[in-house]
Formats: C-alpha cells, sequence, structure tokens
C-alpha cells in the first residue's frame, strides 16, 4: 500500500480557496485520496437555510468495533487581503521550517497528518482489529449548520456507532504538546433591538429616545458577573460586539436601536437559564423606560465536558512520549464542532499550535507536522492493540 506524506497532502489540501462554505473541490479530492488506501467514502450534502448545499465527508475502513474516528474541516475563514501575505495564501510554500497558507493551522495539515499515520497504519496493519473513519465537513468556519450536525443527525439515523473520536483542531497555544480539550464552553448569540418614539433633539420631552434605555440595558447585563467558573470551566463572560443606530440626522431622536451580544458559558450555566436572566432584565428596564424591544437568540452550542478516561488518558501519554511536553486538559477557546460529535460519541481534541490561525501568513512547523503524525500513528497503533 502506498503511503501518504503528510507535507504533500498539506500543500494539496491547501491549494482547494475552500473559503467557507465553498469545497472548490477539497472534499472529493480527499475522498479519492482515502478511497486509495480502501476507504469506504460517502459524500454528503445537506442544504438547510439560504444558499448552496454544504459538501461533507463519511469515510470508513474495517467493519468491527471499535470505530475510531477522525473529524476535521476543510473549509477556512477568508484570507483578507493577498497584498498582506508574503506568499498567495492559495499557493503554499515552505520558508525556513515553515508551511504557509490558509490552512495550515487551521486545520487542513492536522487532516493531512492524520492520512498519512493511517495509510503507514494500514500498510503494516492490512487485517487490524475495529474500523478507522473520517467526518470531514466543509462547513465549520460559517453557520455550521449543513456540516459536522447535520452528519451526526445521518449517522444516527442509520445507526452508525461511533466508539470514539478525535478531533484535530489546533488546541496548543505556543508548543505542539501543551493542551488536550476536553470540553468547550457553551455559546449564546443574541441581538436585541429596542422601540422608543422618534423626535426632535431639542425637544425630548415629546419623544422617548431608544438609546438612552439600550445603555441601561448594556450596563445591567455587563455589571453582575454570572459566576466564578469551576475546576473546569473559566467564568462566563458576557460581551457586546456591536451597538447600531440607523440615523444620520444629527438633531432626530431615533425610534429605535440595536446591539449584539455573545455569551461564552460554562457547565454552571444553560441557554435557558441565561435566556431567563438576559429577558429578565430587559423587560424590566423597558418597561421602567416605556419602551419596546425585540430579542433574537441564536444557540451555537452548549457547554460540555468529557470525563477523562481511558482513550483520554492514552492520548496524553503518547503526546508526552513524542513531544517531552506534559499537556494539560483545558476547556478554554471558542466553540469547535466536538460540541455536536460529543452527542454520539466521547472524544477530545488535539491538533497543532494555534497562534497564527486566521492570521496573514498562516503557517505551521514542518516539525510539528512530523510529530502530529507520529502522536496519531502511535495512538492508532495503542488503540487497536
Amino acid at each position: 500500500m502506498r503511503k501518504i506524506d503528510e507535507l504533500t497532502l498539506s500543500k494539496d489540501l491547501i491549494s482547494f480557496p475552500s473559503i467557507t462554505p465553498i469545497d472548490a473541490g477539497a472534499i472529493k479530492y480527499l475522498a479519492k485520496k482515502l478511497k486509495s488506501l480502501g476507504f469506504k467514502c460517502k459524500i454528503l450534502e445537506f442544504k438547510k437555510g439560504k444558499g448552496k448545499p454544504i459538501k461533507n465527508l463519511y469515510a470508513k475502513i474495517g467493519n468491527k468495533k471499535p470505530n475510531l474516528c477522525y473529524a476535521g474541516h476543510t473549509d477556512v475563514v477568508p484570507p483578507g487581503n493577498f497584498k498582506d501575505w508574503t506568499i498567495n495564501p492559495f499557493k503554499p510554500k515552505v520558508k525556513k521550517g515553515y508551511l504557509i497558507g490558509r490552512g495550515a493551522n487551521d486545520m487542513k495539515s492536522s487532516i493531512a497528518c492524520f492520512i498519512s499515520a493511517v495509510s503507514n497504519y494500514l500498510s503494516k496493519n492490512k487485517n487490524f482489529n475495529g474500523s478507522i473513519s473520517l467526518l470531514i465537513t466543509g462547513d465549520e468556519e460559517g453557520y455550521a449548520t449543513n456540516g459536522t450536525k447535520s452528519v451526526v443527525e445521518y449517522l444516527k439515523k442509520k445507526g452508525e456507532k461511533i466508539n470514539f473520536c478525535i478531533v484535530g483542531e489546533p488546541t496548543n497555544p505556543k508548543r505542539l504538546g501543551e493542551m488536550i480539550k476536553i470540553g468547550r464552553r457553551g455559546s449564546l448569540t443574541a441581538k436585541l433591538e429596542i422601540f422608543g418614539m422618534q423626535g426632535h433633539i431639542a425637544y425630548p420631552h415629546l419623544s422617548n429616545n431608544p438609546i438612552n434605555t439600550l445603555v441601561k440595558i448594556c450596563y445591567e447585563l455587563k455589571k453582575k458577573k454570572l459566576d466564578k467558573g469551576n475546576k473546569n470551566f473559566q467564568p462566563s463572560n458576557l460581551e457586546f460586539t456591536g451597538i447600531y443606530v440607523d440615523n444620520k440626522a444629527h438633531n432626530v431622536i431615533p425610534a429605535s436601536a440595536k446591539t449584539q451580544f455573545n455569551v461564552r458559558y460554562n457547565n454552571l450555566q444553560s441557554s435557558s437559564r441565561l435566556k431567563k436572566r438576559i429577558n429578565s432584565v430587559i423587560k424590566k428596564i423597558s418597561k421602567r423606560n416605556k419602551c419596546r424591544y425585540k430579542i433574537n437568540y441564536m444557540e451555537n452550542g452548549e457547554a460540555f465536558l468529557t470525563k477523562p478516561g481511558k482513550n483520554i488518558f492514552l492520548a496524553k501519554k503518547i503526546i508526552k512520549e513524542v513531544t517531552k511536553i506534559n499537556p494539560i486538559f483545558s476547556t478554554t477557546g471558542g466553540t469547535s464542532d466536538a460540541r455536536f460529535i460529543k452527542r454520539i460519541a466521547p472524544c477530545l481534541e488535539f491538533g497543532l499550535v494555534n497562534k497564527t490561525m486566521h492570521k496573514v501568513d498562516e503557517c505551521v512547523s514542518l516539525k510539528d507536522l512530523k510529530n502530529l503524525k507520529k502522536i496519531y500513528y502511535n495512538f492508532l497503533n495503542e488503540y487497536f492493540k
């Protein structure tokens, strides 16, 4: 069986300008590569909401238990201004021991490392005792509606069992081996609009300025801390991401004012509990100020924690052996597709160093590529013993 080189595959994947939600051929290319290793591949397309259908891939080799799954995404964030890059972000190059390109870090190179590790493993273990699968989506950086979430629903309907999953997100802050993610905070986004009464700026008593009410609500929501966190999670936080008033006139009190905010919360909270608390504040202040309001919520995933067990401790041991660093367990950072996968399987997240993700000249160390491949390979070896 032909082995797949992690650097070559990383370059190939980066060459696809798969800016979310555009696939640009990346999923089809991966399916072809995996078929060459003996995987059965199914490209799954989902379309909920506006836009074109999103491509996803579920590939599997073997029919026995246990089923070890790797999850990742081929979509990337926009590169920004090409002129700010030292290279074309979709024509990857190696410079001074680093591979540069959009997706080098988040997270096409991680996918390449796992597939390379699998190709090495299968060349020595054709009749291994279990199954290996890959769940690859093209909708992680966007709304994530037609990606892993939909694939998980599909797998549940089909009765497909995954026993453990490695999500290959870039988890390490500075050095490969520092951090394993075993959970994530939840995310709740809200868009609030306050309705007052438009009027002349010189006659405020004849109008009702919605900005005044909105400012009071913002202050009240930020004034009191949500919680102090716990041993596994940092404190929950509410942050405002925008305040909008559609009013270009300097002498007119506007009819309405809007704000948008996001709550990142730990497992002491829930989306329903938070909404109840937020609604109570808004209702109280709006009523006092004789304003109406409208609020829309978008739930991006509840907080979750995977209790460290045999497989997580195995990963910790292997990472330490390869990198000489003892990784910590963490729940920090933003959301990831692990929030969907945890519905059907226990999982951990471990990938590359994340300090250049989403940045100009996103890059990955060639040494880290080799070591991540080795970590994945050693885990395959130990998992199927």
